[in-house]
């Protein structure tokens, strides 16, 4: 019997079905790739009080995504709140001042320059019924400011038993759903200092009993990068590997989440950055097979953000500035450039991961435009739609037959994907926001940098 593919999905992903059906565990949500099939009912318009169930004020701004088990929404902040500019770093793309890597057009520059260090990282647990804090608990300490990121950038990590938290600091830690830690290191302290040039902020991954990191920079040390596997109950490491690579300058440095692929009869980690994407052993971390084409120019600064995403046992990776975007079959043995190839254009993004329904590639870049892109092809379905101007950090969300994108003021357009790519609404939270937008039940929950605001029809 062929599953439904939002059950494969959540088959794959070694959680519950009910968990697949009613929760945002972790960063990109149930099927791991931007959408939730069972959202349903969900508003396509608002203001900062229409149609808001409530918003609870958050200590300061952060990327990190939120998580939702149950009653329960998660969320990373920094201890102090700061101010973010009224005007971006670079403003205007192509005309403005240089960002991360000497690229032109950064957005907005948040807090003070990032040699300087404030207060304490926190792991907050909010109610979903009327945003009250639940409770609060300091996961890190000596918070820094990286242009767009601090170190409450990774997204918290749920099963529904345990959260999992990751700082930009290397503070790994897990506690119980009320609160209570059950362990905790720092894997600075383990491996070695971080060396990217803008902080550390990669999302661990949790799959089948496993907590699965990728640590890969380059920027700012001489030390290798590295893949490895912990034990979520204990916080101790069953493996790890290095993952070499032969980029230079910041190219070796990856902002991204892993992916775990099912390739026949077994599942792969898939780790992409530092100009190639690695097939790796789930039990030993060994790497299988490389692929690369990523950086055909050996460029010196094409750093990485967006993570990969997959349909089956096809990979979509992204690189820098979304050019190339490729598209390429996982599995065999070595090098598999040549032979793995499915389809290569210039229509990716350079810092929002895409979504898809298993079928469409939904892709908004940097700049605003919305790429629809047959997942077989790699070809447009649609002309290129136009977003509200503003520059997008946040990845789309895709759910209840729409696609909702947030820019970083704050202002998220509304497009139906089920009939003519229409855009339904603009709404303006005015607020910087860099965090992804996610959807549970009838319910999104967008978190800005002043708020969490849970959003339904009334």
């Amino acid at each position: 019997m062929k599953l439904p593919l939002f059950l494969t999905g959540a088959l794959l992903s070694g959680l519950p079905l009910a968990a697949a059906e009613s929760n945002w565990a972790q960063w990109r949500g149930p099927l791991f790739n931007g959408s939730n099939p069972s959202a349903s009912g969900l508003a396509a318009e608002w203001t900062t009080e229409e149609n808001v169930v409530w918003k609870a004020a958050l200590p300061s701004w952060s990327a990190a995504t939120p998580a939702v088990w149950g009653d329960i929404v998660f969320v990373t902040s920094a201890e102090q709140g700061f101010d973010a500019p009224q005007q971006p770093y670079g403003r205007g793309r192509g005309r403005g001042g240089r960002g991360p890597g000497g690229r032109r057009g950064a957005g907005p520059r948040f807090g003070p320059p990032s040699s300087a260090s404030h207060d304490g990282i926190l792991l907050m647990a909010i109610n979903r019924r009327d945003g009250s804090v639940r409770w609060s608990r300091m996961i890190g300490s000596g918070n820094r400011i990286y242009r767009k990121q601090n170190l409450a950038s990774p997204s918290p990590i749920t099963d529904g038993m345990h959260v999992w938290a990751l700082t930009g600091g290397g503070d790994l830690s897990c506690h119980d759903m009320d609160g209570n830690k059950v362990w905790d290191r720092n894997i600075q302290d383990d491996y070695g200092r971080f060396g990217l040039n803008h902080g550390y902020a990669s999302t661990p991954r949790l799959h089948n009993g496993r907590l699965y990191l990728q640590v890969l920079h380059g920027m700012k040390t001489d030390d290798p990068s590295y893949v490895f596997a912990v034990d979520p109950k204990t916080g101790k490491t069953v493996w790890k590997v290095n993952r070499p690579t032969d980029a230079t300058a910041e190219s070796p440095d990856d902002y991204s989440t892993p992916l775990v692929v099912k390739v026949g009869r077994t599942e792969q980690l898939v780790v992409s950055g530092g100009d190639y994407v690695t097939g790796h052993d789930m039990t030993t971390g060994k790497e299988l097979w490389r692929m690369g084409g990523f950086n055909p120019g050996h460029e010196r600064f094409y750093r990485t953000i967006a993570s990969s995403v997959h349909i089956g046992d096809t990979v979509y990776t992204p690189s820098t500035r979304g050019n190339p975007f490729i598209a390429f079959k996982a599995g065999g043995e070595g090098w598999i450039s040549e032979s793995a190839k499915v389809w290569e254009n210039a229509r990716g993004a350079d810092v929002p991961t895409p979504a898809t329904d298993g079928k469409r590639l939904f892709v908004v870049n940097d700049r605003g435009i919305l790429n629809v892109l047959d997942a077989e092809t790699g070809e447009l379905l649609t002309g290129r739609l136009r977003l509200e101007p503003g520059t997008y950090s946040s990845s789309p969300l895709l759910a209840d037959g729409k696609v909702y994108a947030t820019n970083e003021e704050g202002t998220t357009t509304v497009v139906d994907v089920e009939g003519d790519y229409e855009i339904l609404a603009v709404n303006r939270l005015d607020s910087h926001t860099l965090a992804s937008p996610i959807a549970v039940d009838s319910q999104i929950f967008i978190r800005t940098a002043d708020f969490l605001y849970c959003i339904a029809l009334d």
